[in-house]
């Protein structure tokens, strides 16, 4: 399971910065990801960002959320 936790941290460590156009919708897909919706990413291409940008930095927030999650309850578990 570390090998894949690992290659997971690197995924998100290789993603390139979000664009600051991306920050409340990364903020909600961090914080409340069952309520995005197409007209969250419809505006985000609206405003210029790619398909590629919305979904590779979805993915990525989206590991780093779920790793910091699973590491909190590590250390909580001891």
């Amino acid at each position: 399971m570390t090998k894949q936790l690992d290659q997971l941290r690197a995924v998100v460590a290789g993603t390139p910065p979000a664009p600051d156009a991306m920050s409340a919708y990364l903020e909600q897909v961090r914080t409340r990801a069952y309520t995005v919706t197409d007209a969250d990413v419809e505006g985000l291409l609206a405003a210029g960002c790619t398909e590629d940008e919305v979904f590779e930095q979805t993915v990525a927030t989206a590991i780093s959320e779920g790793l910091r999650r699973l590491d909190a309850a590590k250390w909580v578990l001891g």
